[in-house]
């Protein structure tokens, strides 16, 4: 496989990948509502804090415009060169900041609690960053499964390949292997790196969490059983020369159709599983 190894590549892949996110992302201003309890929390919560300081900015614009016009030189607006204290204006810069900031820390709070309570999930998937894929294993199953960029992105991100980013399909944000999850069902994540530091983003879930080489980090989704599809994300973290080639994909299934695929991979991956554990059994012992 080739890859771009000097600053003109790097420069071009990176014109490239804009091209294709304008041609195949959906833009907007705002952030995603999500497809979860918790990420309609997040979201709720970002908009609380928007409107306090659209009113903020507002109401100090405001107060400043109508000082520069009212009290101007023009007018005849003399500058009171005595005024040093008040403690009326202090009191009231100070007590009012303090109670909009208790005002935010209580949502807030309630938001951060809500998205740290894994308690009762129903399925554990554990997920290892590589450069540049991730590992899927869902725990107690025998299902795991490496993700990693798709063939038409791969090849259409090579220096003269000749292809026009524009016609792949989800350029750079498709996967070979998505991340298969039940709709309505409580999913806990384990996440863990093997080799540097990555970050699984998905912004439909509202989660962003480093994977660490020898640590676990934890997180949780519960996605409403009327959001049935596939939503990307991407490594957050500059995890190397190619980490923005790690995209994510999560495959969102009503339950019947998880336990169908769940069935399936079984049936595919234990057969292997079980000549491979035979054939090392099979090795004479060393020495």
């Amino acid at each position: 496989m080739k890859n771009p190894g000097s600053l003109p590549a790097v420069a071009t892949a990176a014109v490239l990948g804009f091209a294709a996110q304008s041609a195949h992302a959906d833009w907007a201003l705002n952030m995603t509502p999500g497809i979860t309890a918790v990420s309609r929390s997040v979201y709720g919560l970002h908009m609380t804090m928007y409107y306090i300081c659209v009113a903020i900015a507002v109401f100090v614009f405001a107060w400043m415009i109508y000082s520069i016009v009212v009290f101007r030189k023009s007018k005849g607006a003399v500058p009171d060169t005595t005024l040093v204290h008040n403690t009326k204006a202090e009191i009231i810069w100070t007590v009012v900041p303090v109670l909009i900031l208790i005002g935010a820390a209580i949502p807030s709070t309630k938001t951060l609690i809500q998205g740290e309570d894994a308690t009762g999930t129903e399925l554990t998937i554990r997920i290892t960053g590589y450069q540049w894929k991730w590992q899927y294993e869902y725990i107690d199953t025998g299902v795991s499964m490496f993700s990693t960029l798709d063939r038409d992105s791969n090849v259409a991100r090579q220096l003269g390949s000749g292809i026009d980013p524009n016609g792949v399909p989800n350029y750079l944000l498709n996967v070979d292997h998505p991340l298969v999850v039940p709709a309505g069902t409580k999913v806990r994540l384990l996440l863990t790196a093997q080799d540097v530091i990555h970050s699984w983003w998905v912004p439909a879930l509202a989660i962003k969490k480093d994977a660490i080489p020898g640590f676990i980090n934890e997180a949780w989704f519960k996605v409403e059983e009327d959001k049935l599809g596939l939503y990307r994300g991407q490594c957050a973290e500059l995890c190397g020369r190619d980490h923005g080639f790690m995209p994510i994909v999560l495959d969102v299934r009503s339950k019947a159709d998880f336990e169908a695929w769940m069935k399936a991979q079984k049936a595919l991956q234990q057969p292997a599983a079980s000549a491979e554990a035979a054939a090392v059994a099979a090795q004479p012992a060393a020495g």
